[in-house]
């Protein structure tokens, strides 16, 4: 899969906030699936960082 570019840097740097970001990258892209997919995986993460590195997994942030 080709991962959607997504600009993420200058954001606030809540998750929340950038998760939404990723998801409507992802849905613009025609990726619900992942979006909900990614959403999931974001929320069950234990930590900032980890839950950013699932992020990057689906997007190609710049």
């Amino acid at each position: 899969m080709t991962k959607p570019r997504c600009k993420l840097t200058g954001e606030d740097g809540n998750i929340f906030n950038l998760l939404g970001i990723a998801r409507r990258t992802l849905k613009r892209a025609g990726l619900s699936a992942q979006a909900q997919e990614m959403t999931e995986r974001v929320t069950q993460s234990g930590s900032y960082h980890e839950a950013l590195a699932v992020i990057m997994d689906y997007v190609e942030v710049e």
